[in-house]
C-alpha cells in the first residue's frame, strides 16, 4: 500500500510539474475560429498544422479575424512569420461600432513591419490618431525584428499602460486611455488592385493570453523612452526628468496676451481641458490676440496637441520677444498651422513654394515626410530647440523639418522670406534671440490645443 501511495503521490507530482497553472489560456485553439469573427475585409483565414495563416488579396480593405470576447487588462503573446513584402499587424482594446466609420475596425495596433522602415512593435492608432509610438531613435528595437523568420511578441496593456516587447526588446512605451478594453484581432493589410503582393501570407501560433495576477508578471528590463498621450498630464517619469505642464487643461495660467499683461478677456474659451481661440471676423490677431507664455525659453522641448476647423490658419511661435510695436501678430519663429487642403495661404510664399503648410517653418522651410490626422482629430505638434541651435519640427512622430539657427544658411532663408523687411529685423537678427516665449496664435479661426508641455534642455 506504501508503494502505490507513494508511486500515485510521485505520478501527481510529475502530472503538476508537465501542466502547471501559470495563469495563460490559448486565446487560438488551433482547429478552427471558435470565438472570432472575420470584421471589415474579406481576406482568406485559415487554419493549418495549428497554425493561424492569412492571405494578402487585391482590392481589398484591411481583414481582421478578431475575438469575439473583449479584454482590458492582460498580456498577450504570440510568434508571427510574416512575409517581408507585406505589412501587418495585431489589433487590441479595438473596437467596431455601426456609429463610427461604418463599423470600420479601430483602436491600438502593435506594428509588424518587416520594411527597412523597421518600426515593428510601434503603436499605430487604426482609424483614428495614427501614429503613436514609432520606432525612430530606437535602434535597438529596428534591430530586434527577423526578416523571415518568427518573431516572438509581448503585449502588456494595464489601466492606462501598454508597453510591447519583440523578441525580447522593448520597442513601445505609452500611456494612454482613450480605450481600455475591446478585442484583439490579427490583420492581413489592404492591398491594391495592381500590387505584386497578392497572395502573400502571414502567420501566428503561440498564441496565448494573461488576464489575472498581470503586475506580478511583467516583463522586467530597461524600457524605453515613455510616451504620454493622457491629455494635460504629466507621467512620474516625465516631472522626473523635469517636464512641466504650460496648460494645466482648467485655467490660463502662465498665458497672457502678447503686448498685454493680462490673458485676453475675449477671442479664447479654456473648457473641457482645451484651450480654444475662437473664430472671429477679423484677421491676424484681431479679436482676443496672440498668447504668449509667461516665461521665455532658449533651448527647450515643446510638445502639444492643436486641432482644427475647416479652412483654419495658426501657428505656434518661439523666440518672440515682443520687442515690436507692429499691429498683427507678435514677431517670431513659426511652426505652421493650417488646412493645406482648403486654405489658401498654403500655395502662397515669399520664395520657398510650400513653406506656408502645416508643420513647415513658416515662409521659409517646406514641411516634408508630413502625417496630418485631419480637420476635427487631434495632431501631435513637436519643436525641438537643441542648445547648439539646432531645430526640429516634428508632427504626429514624423520629423518635418530640421535647421540650424544663427547660420549663414538660416540668414539666407530670412533674407528670402517676408522676414527680410526692416521691421522684422529690430534688437538684432530676426529669430536670432537668445531667449524668448512660445506664442499660440490668433488669425481668426477656431483652433484647439491641449497638452502643452515643455522640457529646458541644457
Amino acid at each position: 500500500m506504501k508503494v502505490l501511495l507513494k508511486s500515485a503521490v510521485c505520478s501527481l507530482l510529475m502530472l503538476c510539474a508537465c501542466t502547471p497553472s501559470d495563469g495563460w489560456t490559448d486565446l487560438f485553439n488551433g482547429k478552427d475560429f471558435t470565438g472570432f469573427n472575420q470584421l471589415n475585409g474579406e481576406a482568406p483565414f485559415r487554419v493549418e498544422d495549428g497554425i493561424l495563416i492569412g492571405k494578402s488579396v487585391k482590392d481589398q480593405p484591411n481583414s481582421f479575424m478578431a475575438t469575439e470576447q473583449d479584454y482590458g487588462d492582460f498580456i498577450l503573446e504570440f510568434d508571427v512569420l510574416c512575409d517581408s513584402s507585406l505589412n501587418s499587424g495585431v489589433q487590441f482594446r479595438s473596437e467596431s461600432r455601426p456609429d463610427y466609420n461604418n463599423g470600420r475596425v479601430h483602436g491600438y495596433q502593435c506594428e509588424i513591419d518587416p520594411s527597412d522602415r523597421a518600426w515593428s512593435g510601434g503603436i499605430y492608432d487604426e482609424a483614428r490618431r495614427g501614429w503613436l509610438v514609432t520606432l525612430q531613435g530606437n535602434e535597438p528595437g529596428r534591430s530586434a525584428y527577423k526578416k523571415d523568420d518568427w518573431n516572438h511578441y509581448r503585449i502588456e496593456a494595464f489601466g492606462d499602460t501598454i508597453r510591447i516587447w519583440l523578441n525580447g526588446v522593448n520597442t513601445a512605451n505609452l500611456l494612454d486611455n482613450t480605450t481600455l478594453k475591446g478585442f484583439i484581432a490579427f490583420q492581413v493589410h489592404a492591398i491594391g488592385k495592381n500590387d505584386s503582393k497578392d497572395g502573400k501570407e502571414i502567420k501566428w501560433k503561440n498564441i496565448r493570453i494573461m488576464t489575472d495576477n498581470i503586475n506580478n508578471n511583467l516583463m522586467q528590463g530597461t524600457l524605453i523612452r515613455e510616451v504620454n498621450r493622457i491629455p494635460n498630464t504629466l507621467s512620474s517619469k516625465e516631472s522626473a526628468d523635469e517636464w512641466k505642464l504650460l496648460f494645466d487643461g482648467k485655467t490660463s495660467a502662465g498665458w497672457r496676451g502678447a503686448h498685454k499683461e493680462a490673458f485676453p478677456d475675449k477671442g479664447w474659451r479654456v473648457e473641457n481641458g482645451e484651450m480654444t481661440v475662437l473664430r472671429s471676423d477679423g484677421g491676424e490677431s484681431a479679436n482676443g490676440g496672440d498668447i504668449v507664455t509667461v516665461d521665455e525659453y532658449s533651448a527647450f522641448e515643446l510638445s502639444l496637441e492643436f486641432k482644427i476647423t475647416e479652412r483654419a490658419n495658426s501657428g505656434i511661435k518661439y523666440f518672440v520677444t515682443e520687442g515690436e510695436k507692429q499691429k498683427g501678430s507678435a514677431y517670431g519663429l513659426e511652426y505652421q498651422i493650417l488646412d493645406d487642403a482648403r486654405h489658401p495661404d498654403a500655395k502662397l510664399s515669399t520664395s520657398v513654394e510650400g513653406s506656408r503648410t502645416c508643420a513647415g517653418l513658416y515662409d521659409m522651410i517646406k514641411p516634408q515626410n508630413k502625417r496630418f490626422n485631419g480637420v476635427g482629430q487631434w495632431n501631435l505638434a513637436v519643436i525641438k530647440v537643441f542648445p547648439d541651435n539646432h531645430v526640429e519640427h516634428w508632427l504626429n512622430g514624423f520629423k518635418t523639418l530640421e535647421y540650424e539657427r544663427c547660420s549663414d544658411a538660416f540668414r539666407e532663408l530670412v533674407k528670402g522670406s517676408k522676414y527680410a523687411a526692416k521691421a522684422y529685423n529690430l534688437n538684432g537678427r530676426f529669430g536670432e534671440a537668445p531667449k524668448g516665449r512660445i506664442l499660440l496664435q490668433d488669425h481668426g479661426d477656431e483652433v484647439s490645443f491641449r497638452s502643452i508641455k515643455i522640457k529646458e534642455m541644457k
